[in-house]
């Protein structure tokens, strides 16, 4: 097999494009993360210059985006800890702290503080509806508040 000769400028640009692909098979055809447009504040910036705990971070908040698209107005998301007794935390926040740590805050189904702090090398989520935390208000959409503040960090 043979490789296409590219130009200096075509290698770059292939080697910082992103690939991202899924397939999802369901009745009502919901979108995902993988075959969404990058916001300009991701994309605005070539990966080399990310950190890997930035490019996590960036990418996760684009899952919880996707995934709050799909809840109903008495659910907000949540994360499960696979492998764990732990449970559940219902996200409030999520940070990373560079090179390589990723932090979710929020609090379990008892209403007490919870902070997750990941590895990049080690990060496994799993983003599961939870009901939400006072019945009497609107549903958080946290994926969509993180997001604001990724367009007002690629602004700065």
């Amino acid at each position: 097999m043979s490789k296409e000769i590219q130009t200096t400028a075509e290698a770059a640009e292939e080697a910082v494009l992103l690939e991202a692909y899924a397939v999802k098979v369901n009745a009502d055809g919901e979108p995902v993360a993988e075959n969404q447009q990058l916001p300009a504040a991701v994309s605005g910036r070539p990966l080399e210059q990310k950190s890997p705990a930035e490019w996590a971070y960036e990418r996760v908040v684009l899952y919880i985006q996707e995934f709050e698209k799909q809840l109903d107005g008495d659910q907000e998301v949540g994360l499960g800890f696979a492998g764990s007794e732990v449970g559940t935390l219902h996200i409030q926040g999520m940070g990373y702290f560079a090179p390589d740590m990723i932090t979710f805050y929020g609090v379990d189904p008892s209403g007490a503080k919870m902070q997750l702090v990941q590895h990049v090398s080690q990060l496994s989520v799993m983003l599961i509806a939870s009901p939400k935390e006072d019945a009497n208000r609107e549903a958080n959409r946290i994926g969509f508040k993180l997001a604001s503040k990724l367009d007002k960090k690629g602004k700065s």
